[in-house]
């Protein structure tokens, strides 16, 4: 099954870092956090990804691009510009597909500029500036037993975002920041069927409001409960939060 990142928004709340690089390329623990969430998806079997890029795309593939020299030791002759490997490197067994989607294009619309990548089935879809310790593999085994169109992953919220009315673990209603709180809100971590296409309208549609809020409204969103770890990277003080756990040596979204 392929895992889809949203990596192309302006991140205009991390300014600090975003005037220079996307927001998926914010290093966390001398890596970007885009890594992090790669691996903790590789790391449960599934490492086929497709990145939706937009503002500062380039920047994400010349990382993919050059990732075994970045990744690696090396010795090089200027004289003759031969490169010798120093040992074996990063040898990550992905498979990365960076597409441009634009950048002004929408959540919604950028996922529609993916369509032709995902037509064999199923796919997981997240965003690329969270982390957490979501096991995936039940997430995709919840949403295969619900028969719904969408699964989302239901979180306890630390600040006010978009939150889900649930009923059971089927998402009554997809409330996009509403004016009241509830207990749970959409951590970002996102089965959907193929068939979701069909209610996004072109660059312009959001994937929030367009896809989660028709789905809830219309019975087909299902919610998948994640009581442990999870944390998204808005602020400059979330990064620092996240760095001080990776050097504190409590990594909660990495299995090893």
């Amino acid at each position: 099954m392929k895992v889809v990142i949203l990596a192309g928004g302006f991140g205009t709340r991390l300014a600090e870092h975003t005037a220079v690089i996307p927001k998926p390329m914010v290093e966390i623990g001398g890596r970007p956090i885009i890594w992090h969430i790669m691996n903790s998806y590789a790391e449960q079997g599934f490492s086929d990804f497709v990145i939706a890029l937009g503002y500062k795309g380039s920047v994400i593939k010349d990382y993919f691009s050059n990732y075994k020299k970045i990744n690696s030791d090396f010795t090089v002759d200027l004289a003759t510009g031969e490169v010798r490997e120093l040992g074996a490197g990063h040898e990550e067994k992905w498979t990365v597909t960076l597409i441009d989607t634009g950048q002004d294009v929408m959540t919604g619309g950028r996922l529609l500029r993916l369509k032709s990548f995902l037509n064999d089935g199923p796919f997981m879809l997240t965003y690329g500036d969270g982390l957490a310790n979501v096991d995936v593999l039940r997430l995709v085994q919840h949403h295969e037993a619900s028969k719904m169109r969408g699964t989302i992953t239901a979180v306890h919220p630390k600040a006010h975002y978009g939150e889900l009315d649930l009923d059971g673990d089927r998402v009554a209603r997809f409330m996009e920041k509403p004016t009241f709180r509830q207990s749970w809100i959409n951590g970002g971590f996102m089965v959907f069927n193929p068939d979701v296409f069909d209610l996004i309208s072109g660059d312009q549609s959001i994937l929030e409001r367009d896809v989660l809020e028709r789905l809830g409204e219309a019975g087909q969103l299902g919610a998948f409960r994640h009581q442990g770890f999870w944390q998204c990277m808005d602020t400059l003080r979330d990064v620092q939060l996240l760095n001080a756990l990776w050097d504190s040596g409590d990594r909660p979204w990495a299995r090893s």
